[in-house]
């Protein structure tokens, strides 16, 4: 597929002005993606944003998922690919695990494009790639400085638990005991809060969202009627040249930025618990495990243990584990390896998979999925999707899912408000008293 490129060069001044102008340009395609960085660095970084709209080739599928989705990388190979994988497809990679509960929001289990325009900002140069010949980039780059910033409020209403807090905490006991019987080591068990809303006006429910949280693996992402706006700050797995990465989540701790010291002391507590640390290790060795499927023998290295990051809300402990591939290894490879990720699945992977069946009263859908990219170099990266708000535009249904890593250490009334916690971020948009401006 030919492609077109060119470069322009944007003051730093702009950028915030611009970023808004391309959500708003992008979002009448019935397909975009919206990746955003939001300023964080590391020795993983690619790009601040990139955008990709429309779709020169696409694929939509419920079944046979894996091979499919080979299937039309092998095509589009040396191109761009935007998409995203849904939880849904441990029916898939996992035997015996079966997707029981209805999927309100309605995203398909993969979807994955070559998309007609894609956008990538590093450093102050924005790169314009057409594979749509009546979309040239000189015209795309013209079509987004003459968009016009809509502003809009958010509407104050309430979500509602699929679970009352007494059902969550039975739910913990009896996972509990599953773990006291050595069913499983930990389960990272999730609950959803759902509303129905007409008209979201979605792009500043995404601003005021990542304004709040502004993320590393950020996401405003639009299949036809279904969005996800994400604010995650965890990614699933990176391709890097012949190297393999993944960056597991497990332990958070509620900041306190009015009082810095006590913020330092948040941090080290953190580090010093147990409980998390615990919870962490577990992960650790799944992903170590999942890794060690496919990367070359003896590759696989711990290299950050317990790590902790700060975001606006919260404190969390995050590892990395990589390893080393072949040249021939797909991302259809990795995904029959190690999707579920382990930080939203447990050990072993199998057995709290099937107790989520069991003990969850709500479809994950593409929360505990990915959405990521594949550069025409086969380089790809993915998120995990969590801290989302997922919409479905024609039927007014907004959810969003938090969960928290079960082990023995748990207690479950702070389980609890852990999850709460994580909400919060979300809760606070559709509160009465919350600021309804575009930021």
């Amino acid at each position: 597929m030919n492609a077109t490129l060119a470069q322009y060069t944007v003051a730093a001044n702009a950028l915030r002005l611009l970023k808004q102008q391309m959500l708003h340009w992008a979002h009448p395609y019935n397909i975009c993606c919206f990746l955003d960085n939001n300023h964080y660095t590391s020795r993983q970084h690619t790009a601040e944003w990139l955008l990709a709209v429309g779709a020169s080739a696409a694929l939509h599928t419920n079944t046979n998922n894996l091979a499919l989705l080979n299937a039309f990388i092998n095509e589009h190979n040396g191109c761009w690919m935007f998409g995203h994988v849904s939880f849904d497809l441990q029916s898939e990679t996992e035997p015996g695990i079966e997707n029981i509960h209805p999927n309100y929001v309605g995203f398909d289990t993969i979807s994955w494009v070559v998309p007609q325009v894609v956008l990538q900002l590093v450093g102050n140069t924005i790169t314009i790639t057409s594979y749509a010949s009546h979309l040239p980039p000189a015209l795309v780059w013209q079509q987004i400085h003459a968009t016009q910033v809509i502003t809009a409020t958010l509407p104050a209403c309430s979500f509602t638990a699929r679970l009352t807090k007494h059902q969550y905490l039975q739910a913990l006991q009896a996972i509990q005991e599953h773990i006291q019987q050595g069913d499983c080591y930990e389960i990272n068990y999730c609950q959803e809060f759902f509303t129905y809303v007409n008209d979201l006006p979605v792009i500043t429910a995404y601003q005021q969202l990542t304004t709040i949280s502004p993320n590393p693996f950020s996401a405003f992402y639009k299949v036809n009627n279904c969005y996800a706006l994400c604010a995650s700050p965890e990614r699933y797995l990176q391709r890097k040249g012949n190297q393999l990465i993944s960056q597991p989540i497990k332990g958070t701790f509620k900041r306190n930025k009015q009082q810095p010291l006590e913020d330092e002391q948040l941090k080290q507590a953190l580090y010093n618990s147990a409980k998390d640390r615990s919870e962490n290790v577990m992960v650790v060795d799944l992903v170590r495990n999942d890794l060690g499927k496919i990367c070359k023998p003896g590759s696989v290295q711990v290299t950050e243990l317990f790590g902790i990051y700060t975001f606006p809300q919260v404190h969390q402990m995050i590892s990395t584990v990589e390893g080393t591939i072949t040249a021939n290894t797909t991302l259809v490879d990795a995904l029959a390896a190690t999707f579920p990720m382990g930080s939203m699945t447990g050990a072993p992977k199998n057995r709290v998979l099937q107790l989520t069946q069991q003990y969850e009263y709500s479809r994950r859908g593409l929360y505990s999925g990915s959405i990521g990219y594949m550069q025409p170099n086969g380089d790809w990266d993915l998120n995990v999707v969590i801290r989302s708000l997922l919409y479905n535009a024609n039927t007014g249904y907004l959810s969003y899912h938090v969960g928290g890593g079960i082990t023995h250490y748990s207690q479950p009334e702070l389980e609890y408000e852990e999850c709460l916690l994580k909400a919060s971020a979300i809760q606070q948009l559709f509160s009465e008293d919350h600021q309804k401006t575009p930021a």
